[in-house]
């Protein structure tokens, strides 16, 4: 895979991979209100707002 060429690369989308897995199984206080099925868009429109 062409993005993965060194451990950094690799180790910053494995940690982007568990926050969005953990992020749409509800493991934070975002967004917990929304269905699963909208969980992950609610909750990037909170961190936005928060940023």
């Amino acid at each position: 895979m062409r993005g993965l060429r060194n451990d950094r690369t690799a180790q910053t989308i494995i940690a982007g991979h568990g926050f969005m897995q953990n992020l749409r199984r509800g493991h934070y206080e975002l967004a917990v209100d929304a269905p699963p099925a909208n969980r992950v868009a609610r909750a990037f429109t909170e961190l936005a707002r928060a940023i």
